[in-house]
């Protein structure tokens, strides 16, 4: 066991003029499972490159154990699997990484499989167990649960609750739950370290947060007092002045509207420090405003229906006759208005793929899909990599207002200088985010969200949750974390 620890950090990108971050001090203990929670474009992956001394900064960072980082970059991903780990943890035995695998649920054939080969999930899994497997070092996990199944998801916190003395990234409240002893969390002004889950921080938080408020309110009353005070003495102060002209004794007079200004500017002093208070008193409060949606009604009741559907491997019979086998038993289901169906399966069943014939793209199937007509369908997307430009040429390209489109983003914690920066340049976060206020700019009448929560952070989650609680959309998406799908699903289709 070992301390990490942080000294006067600050740091500001080159091309910024802005402070990420300012006088940063606090310590980690190398024994802990960290998670590390925090809004959209805060800087916690800019802290974990601070740390691997991608950077340069001001302050120390003290530490004598090295780090590694998750997801670990893999140049040529056509080699066999054991090879590209031997790499990763040269100390490691074959034994020891056959047994890191089985423990999170694969066969020690993958290592003689080309790592291209390997499901995304997959990947993910033996670059953990290779990571952790190099003796002495602190893991850097940033975000490992993107495009994670639930299956996937519940090995990899499994993993996770054996091991210690990493950070991980994650907005997944449930995944955190079970990974970690420790919280470290970014706010407006820096970050604090508490004990426990995820869950015990949250409460704590929100509990701290109640209480700031409830101060804040009645410091707001204590000023509007003192303003309509200094107002009182200001007024008296010049009715005394004005008192002079005339007044047989201008030098009492005069006194007399001394003393009245100099009341008038102690209660404007109080006034400015219970100000300068109540400025400090909320610095770290995370509010999430809420959000508006306008969804379309539609004409008729079923807006959808899918019969015997399944995705084909190929194009049609083989030589002897039969149909391509489907990526998944046939399923029947209808979307009604109202329904927010949640689609469900491992990677790779197809589930992306059955959102597209929802969206009338051409995707070889099996069985008949039928949609309504002059149905307006929003769309969100999986990948964001393709986003680049400024926000007003997407809004326009879009068809969505921009001062409302931009509304929305600042409602989903974006700063106004983001708006003027190109896309490319977003975190992973950010560009989500993006794809998401156009689709709530958008009046529809089917909202079609694939894995829209991926990077989304937390508080931008419990946002989209109040949303859709309280405007019912009629809603088709594909979303890993459990708590969002057990919150607002209606009906759960099973590939």
């Amino acid at each position: 066991m070992s301390m990490i620890k942080i000294e006067n950090l600050s740091f500001s990108y080159p091309s910024s003029g802005d402070l990420v971050f300012e006088n940063l001090n606090f310590q980690i203990d190398t024994d802990w499972k960290l998670g590390f929670v925090g809004r959209n474009g805060r800087g916690k992956t800019t802290f974990l490159n601070l740390l691997l001394g991608a950077y340069e900064y001001s302050g120390r960072i003290i530490g004598t154990v090295p780090f590694d980082y998750f997801p670990y970059l893999v140049p040529d991903k056509s080699r066999f699997t054991g090879e590209i780990l031997g790499e990763v943890c040269p100390q490691a035995q074959e034994w020891e990484l056959v047994r890191e695998l089985s423990l999170l649920g694969m066969e020690s054939g993958a290592l003689w499989r080309p790592f291209d080969t390997l499901s995304g999930g997959e990947q993910t899994r033996v670059l953990l167990a290779a990571l952790f497997l190099n003796p002495g070092h602190f893991l850097l996990i940033d975000e490992p649960t993107n495009h994670l199944d639930k299956e996937a998801r519940d090995m990899v916190s499994a993993y996770l609750q054996r091991k210690k003395g990493f950070i991980l990234v994650s907005h997944d409240r449930q995944f955190l739950d079970r990974c970690v002893d420790h919280i470290l969390a970014l706010n407006r002004t820096g970050m604090e370290i508490q004990a426990g889950s995820f869950s015990s921080w949250m409460t704590n938080f929100q509990r701290q947060q109640a209480h700031e408020q409830a101060r804040n309110d009645h410091l707001k009353k204590d000023i509007r007092r003192l303003q309509q005070a200094a107002r009182r003495s200001s007024q008296w102060s010049d009715q005394v002045e004005a008192s002079k002209i005339g007044a047989a004794d201008k030098g009492y007079v005069g006194h007399k509207a001394a003393k009245m200004m100099k009341r008038s500017k102690n209660i404007e002093a109080r006034q400015q420090q219970a100000i300068q208070q109540k400025s400090a008193l909320l610095k770290n409060a995370e509010t999430a405003e809420s959000l508006k949606l306008l969804p379309l009604s539609y004409h008729a009741d079923t807006l959808a229906s899918f019969s015997a559907v399944t995705i084909a491997y190929g194009t049609g019979p083989d030589q002897d006759g039969a149909q391509d086998a489907g990526l998944f038993p046939p399923v029947t289901f209808a979307v009604c208005r109202g329904d927010r169906l949640a689609l469900e399966g491992p990677n790779g069943s197809g589930k992306t793929s059955l959102l597209k014939l929802l969206l009338g793209e051409p995707v070889p199937h099996t069985g008949t899909v039928t949609t309504g007509s002059g149905m307006i369908v929003s769309y969100v997307p999986q990948d964001t990599s393709w986003l680049a430009g400024s926000l007003t040429d997407f809004a326009a390209r879009r068809q969505i207002d921009q001062s409302l489109f931009k509304a929305v983003l600042r409602k989903m914690d974006f700063q106004r200088v983001q708006f003027e920066k190109d896309m490319a340049d977003f975190s992973a976060g950010q560009k989500k985010k993006v794809l998401l206020a156009a689709s709530l700019c958008q009046q529809a009448h089917l909202y079609v969200w694939d894995e829209p929560l991926n990077y989304i952070d937390l508080y931008s989650r419990m946002q989209v949750e109040q949303l859709i609680l309280e405007f019912a959309p009629t809603m088709v998406f594909v979303e890993h974390d459990q708590v969002f799908r057990e919150t607002i699903a209606t009906g759960t289709v099973r590939l």
